[in-house]
Parts: structure tokens; C-alpha cells; sequence
């Protein structure tokens, strides 16, 4: 009965640091804004691993990897 109670309790703190810990999301583009999202490999902001570019008509460009570390710019059209 311990060891299950015990199993139960690890399990569920396991699935609530998986949930929590997920890559952050970058804030919407707002509408008439062209934004830009860079997105780094740890929280020093050094190394550029992926860039997300929104341009006023809404067209999206990517590439790389989307990170939990990031800066957002925008700028209006």
C-alpha cells in the first residue's frame, strides 16, 4: 500500500515538472507589426539556434529550433 501511495506521488510530480518545463512560447504578432522571435541555446542569449520572422501580411518564416530562451522584437508597418 506504501509503495504504491509512493509510486503515485512520484508519478504525479513527474507529469506536473514535465508540463511546466516546456519550451516558453513566444508572444503573438500583433496585428499590423512585422515581429521578429530569437530564440538561443541557454539563458546567457549568446548563441542564435532559431528566428521566427512575422512581416505585415502575416507570412511566417522559421528556422532552427524554437527554445525556452528567446527575445521578441516588433516594430509597426
Amino acid at each position: 500500500m506504501i509503495r504504491r501511495l509512493l509510486l503515485a506521488t512520484v508519478l504525479a510530480l513527474a507529469a506536473v515538472t514535465t508540463v511546466t518545463t516546456g519550451p516558453a512560447q513566444a508572444r503573438a504578432c500583433k496585428y499590423n507589426y512585422a515581429c521578429v522571435t530569437v530564440f538561443y541555446s541557454d539563458s546567457t542569449r549568446t548563441t542564435v539556434v532559431g528566428e521566427k520572422y512575422e512581416d505585415c501580411t502575416g507570412v511566417v518564416d522559421m528556422w532552427g529550433v524554437r527554445t525556452g530562451y528567446l527575445e521578441f522584437y516588433e516594430s509597426p508597418c
